[in-house]
């Protein structure tokens, strides 16, 4: 499978960790768009990412810059509070990087405004948003399912 999952210079450790469980639970490739919010500690993140870390295909960027380079070819679609399309009535394809933002602060309005395809996740009330790795399950879970029915 082609479909990934990239953490745009995340904040918290432990997201880091579940990222790493749900793909490589999916089969599903982990970028990290880098510099992360805390310090890169190989032991804290094999504790957060438990048994899973060796099980996951993790490739490190140290800049937006290389990662959009590496990925040039790619389809990049947001998952953002700010997108207008419920990720719903998106349609994904098996070469899509689905990007989450920083939990703090999600993207900067350049890369917001620069990557085309943007979803969100409709909120009940007054809730304003998912934990990212919570809404990167959902979104990816929707994605994972429009690929398989299309194939």
């Amino acid at each position: 499978m082609s479909l990934h999952i990239a953490l745009y210079q995340p904040d918290i450790p432990q997201n880091v960790g579940a990222a790493m469980r749900l793909c490589a639970c999916l089969g599903i490739a982990l970028d990290i768009i880098e510099p992360c919010g805390f310090p890169w500690d190989t032991k804290k993140i094999q504790r957060a990412g438990m048994d899973y870390v060796d099980k996951v295909d993790l490739i490190r960027h140290d800049s937006w810059g290389s990662f959009q380079k590496t990925y040039a070819d790619r389809r990049f679609v947001l998952m953002s509070t700010k997108a207008s399309v419920d990720y719903l009535d998106f349609e994904f394809n098996d070469n899509d990087i689905l990007i989450a933002g920083r939990e703090s602060a999600g993207v900067p309005l350049d890369i917001h405004q620069g990557i085309e395809n943007r979803v969100l996740i409709n909120m009940s009330g007054q809730a304003r948003s998912l934990n990212v790795i919570n809404a990167t399950a959902i979104i990816t879970g929707e994605a994972l399912r429009q690929i398989k029915v299309s194939k």
